[in-house]
Formats: structure tokens, C-alpha cells, sequence
């Protein structure tokens, strides 16, 4: 049985099964990691209260039967936009540690940075309708890059303005 501790953020949390949660984390050592929380939503559950999403916490995790986390204890909490932290679930990869990406979550988030360490650069981007060469909006679900009006015409779901 493996163990893995580090600081982490919070970035979604969403209901498995009756009792479980299962947690999206960014780890400063092991980049995004999803993990069960056993009993997370019974009332009397220790772990709940600090595994909310935007909370910087120090968590330790086993892997049995997939990651599930064993502890954790909330350091602070974020200033972030709780959307933000559940696009930037969307858009990253598991196990694929960062340290700028950790950087931008604990100063703030910088879309436009964060796009261009994550390989889409909105510098280089054209809207994907018009070919305006200056997009603000970032479609999370196509991976693609509009202009304020094309943007309109979207699922404001899958939208983040970066502007």
C-alpha cells in the first residue's frame, strides 16, 4: 500500500456513491490527483469540512482500490473563483506535476499564463469563428479560443473569460 502526502488545493468535489465523495486535488508534488473520500458525507465526518474546494490543505492519500484520502487538514482558503478551480479541473491532466500552475493557484489565477504553461497560448490564438487575432474567451469543452461576440453565440457553461 503506497502513500502520498503533500499541500494541495481543492479544486471540485462531487458525490459517489451514498455515503463518498470523490475529490479532485492539484498537489504541489504529484500535480492533479482524483481521489475517493470514504464517509465524506456523513454528518459527523472529520475530513468534509476541510476538504471544500478553494481550501489549501495538507492531505495524505493511500492507494487502495484507487487513491482515497486518509487525512487532511485545511491550511487556508483561496481567493479563487470556485468555477475557476472547477475549469481548471476540466482542463488538466492527472499526475502531471507543475510548479507554475501551483504558483498561479496560490497568487492568483492568470488565465492567460495558465493557458500558455498548458500549451494553448492566447497570444498566438485567432477566434475560431471570425479570426479576430485578440480572443478573450476560452471554450473549456472544444479546447478553442473566440472574440467577445462569437462567444455570445456559446454554452456560457464551457466559457472562461480570460480578459
Amino acid at each position: 500500500m503506497l502513500e502520498y502526502v503533500s499541500e494541495a488545493v481543492v479544486l471540485h468535489r462531487e458525490p459517489n456513491g451514498n455515503l463518498d465523495n470523490r475529490f479532485s486535488l492539484f498537489t504541489k508534488k504529484f500535480g492533479k490527483l482524483v481521489a475517493k473520500g470514504k464517509s465524506t458525507r456523513k454528518i459527523t465526518s472529520k475530513l468534509s469540512s476541510h476538504l471544500q474546494p478553494g481550501n489549501v490543505v495538507s492531505v495524505r492519500l493511500i492507494e487502495k482500490n484507487g487513491l482515497q484520502v486518509v487525512d487532511a487538514l485545511k491550511k487556508y482558503r483561496l481567493t479563487a473563483i470556485l468555477s475557476h478551480l472547477h475549469f481548471l479541473d476540466r482542463i488538466l491532466g492527472e499526475a502531471e506535476p507543475d510548479q507554475h500552475i501551483w504558483q498561479f493557484l496560490l497568487e492568483g489565477l492568470r488565465w492567460r499564463e495558465i493557458l500558455r504553461v498548458l500549451g494553448w497560448d492566447p497570444q498566438e490564438a485567432l477566434c475560431s469563428l471570425c479570426d479576430n487575432s485578440k480572443p478573450t474567451v476560452f471554450n473549456v469543452r472544444n479546447q478553442e479560443f473566440f472574440c467577445r461576440g462569437c462567444a455570445s453565440k456559446l454554452n456560457q457553461n464551457d466559457v472562461l473569460y480570460i480578459d
